[in-house]
């Protein structure tokens, strides 16, 4: 019981049944350099369905007693120094998550191509140089991430028709020399980034690839310059559509770079059929037309006065990426739209946020909001604010509280694994800082990953909302869920137009006059302003949206620049 007393956390993830245990930070890392490993106790956690052991530099290698962790499903081992991964990783049959990322890897076990309810593979920022054959063996693989590694090319068996549920395949910052033409095979692909690589051609198979929606290939030299200039501005939709064209005409050579083989007879006959369904589906465009949810970007050049965010470096090693935008025209007074949106905002920090551990949102009223606002990090005991329906109080306090009504609610419910409260708490355990968003009055408005300010907080009569999109994990996560989420609103905004209600019916919030309603006329329309993030010297980071963005499969979402 020596290991149990030195490592409160795993004695008690073994006296209360837990599933779930999270080791982090300086204080892991110091007892795991003094005991030359991680505690062996960890092991003897058979009922564990998630592990997590991140930013601990002294670990190095992970035990073959591993395998007797069964019950995981997920494993995350992240910013760790870890250089060694035992091959035995293939007894976790219900490994769902694996993540390695930010170590010193140079080669990955076969046994990862036996875990068969794998979903998620994150292996990036490691020093691998190729991928194990057999991948296609892990069926349900849906988001694969290998970037920044010195990987020279995929195993053939990557491209199997078995991986028809891979979505997300980021490859971007390594030395990849060829894609190959069978890539079309990957049926669901709708993110490719192969960045900074070394690519001197792209198939053009790659076009059949119809779900795709996002692909990244700047910082190959191609031999195509008109591709390459495209990759570097033009979206995925006209890319895809120049290398379809490359492709015809490949065929009509005889050519075969496409490998597709199809008899140019056929193809003509495929296209005649394609034309008569376009000259019938043209009678419903009107329709259509009434039907589209309008999403207008008004952009930084356009609004002197728009509003920005200063991030200052110390959020740098605790939730560094960002996203913010204003959004006009959105329609909360009418019978239940507040509720509706608030309930939408719920359910996507369950779903796209993993109930707020992979990115959180937050909404304010613009018209609360003193500009320019500040991202910083601040000591727990320094940082104050007035949570959502509570006084104002430290950090420390609110912790402290929200770990009371979560160990309560636990026990009420007689579980044994962490809530999803729980496990966003758990995100800043071990911080030396808190990451907070402050107005330029010096307001804490933004405490994420757990609350933001009740003082900024949206209301019925609210007219201009400030939209925040955090993560610890990556950029693109923020702009994904913020993309996600601003097509919720456009089609919250069309219901609520489409359906009269008595403004301030719903019973939540400041409710206007009761006279006021809305009828079916009502504009739907959506306009997002651009906002900078700049960092302290006031260079620019990111704005958002940018061309980039806002390019969500939503078939009448229609976004007008």
């Amino acid at each position: 019981m020596d290991d149990m007393t030195t490592w409160p956390e795993v004695e008690k993830a073994a006296t209360e049944k837990r599933r779930e245990l999270v080791l982090q930070g300086a204080a892991a890392d110091q007892k795991i350099s003094s005991q030359g490993g991680l505690t062996p106790a960890v092991y003897t956690l058979t009922l564990l369905n998630y592990l997590e052991v991140s930013q601990c530099p002294s670990l190095t290698e992970l035990h073959d007693d591993i395998q007797r962790l069964s019950n995981l499903q997920s494993l995350i081992l992240c910013r760790n120094k870890l250089a060694f991964m035992p091959n035995v990783i293939s007894s976790l049959k219900s490994l769902k998550v694996l993540d390695v990322s930010v170590n010193n890897l140079k080669v990955l076990p076969e046994g990862i191509t036996q875990l068969r309810e794998l979903t998620t593979l994150n292996v990036s920022c490691n020093n691998l140089e190729a991928l194990p054959d057999g991948l296609s063996h892990c069926a349900k693989l849906s988001t694969v991430n290998i970037s920044k590694n010195r990987i020279a090319g995929f195993p053939a068996d990557l491209y199997s028709e078995r991986l028809d549920l891979l979505s997300t395949l980021v490859a971007s910052d390594n030395a990849i020399v060829e894609l190959s033409r069978d890539v079309h095979k990957l049926s669901a692909l709708k993110v490719l980034d192969l960045s900074n690589n070394k690519l001197s051609e792209i198939p053009s198979s790659l076009s059949d690839c119809s779900k795709l929606k996002e692909i990244n290939f700047k910082g190959n030299k191609l031999n195509d310059k008109r591709l390459e200039k495209m990759m570097n501005g033009c979206q995925t939709k006209s890319i895809l559509d120049y290398l379809r064209g490359k492709g015809r005409q490949a065929e009509e050579r005889g050519d075969d770079d496409g490998g597709r083989g199809a008899d140019k007879k056929k193809r003509q006959q495929q296209q005649k059929k394609k034309n008569k369904k376009k000259d019938a589906e043209d009678d419903d465009d009107e329709v259509e037309e009434v039907n589209k949810m309008v999403v207008k970007v008004l952009r930084v050049s356009d609004a002197p006065a728009a509003l920005t965010v200063r991030v200052n470096a110390d959020v740098k090693d605790v939730r560094p990426y960002l996203v913010c935008c204003v959004v006009r025209g959105m329609n909360l007074k009418s019978g239940n739209a507040l509720k509706r949106f608030l309930i939408a905002q719920t359910k996507l920090h369950e779903d796209v946020c993993g109930r707020r551990t992979i990115a959180t949102i937050a909404t304010h009223d613009v018209q609360l909001l003193k500009g320019p606002l500040v991202y910083d990090a601040i000591p727990p005991t320094q940082l104050k604010i007035v949570p959502l329906g509570r006084k104002e109080m430290t950090a420390v306090e609110l912790i402290r509280q929200l770990q009371q009504e979560a160990d309560e609610l636990r026990k009420q419910k007689k579980r044994q694994n962490v809530t999803g409260l729980h496990k966003y708490l758990q995100l800043l355990q071990g911080k030396a800082v808190y990451p907070c968003l402050v107005d330029a009055e010096g307001h804490v408005i933004s405490f994420p990953p757990i609350t933001n300010s009740d003082k900024t907080k949206i209301k019925r009569t609210t007219q201009e909302l400030f939209l925040e999109v955090t993560s610890a994990s990556s950029l693109q996560i923020c702009k994904d869920v913020m993309d996600t989420l601003i097509a919720k609103m456009a089609e919250l905004n069309k219901f609520t137009a489409e359906h009269r209600e008595e403004a301030g019916s719903g019973g939540e919030g400041d409710a206007p006059p009761p006279d006021q309603a809305v009828g079916t006329d009502a504009s739907s329309e959506l306009t997002v302003q651009q906002v900078r993030t700049v960092d302290q010297d006031g260079n620019l980071k990111v704005v958002y949206p940018s061309k980039t963005d806002l390019a969500q499969d939503v078939s009448n979402l229609t976004v007008v620049w």
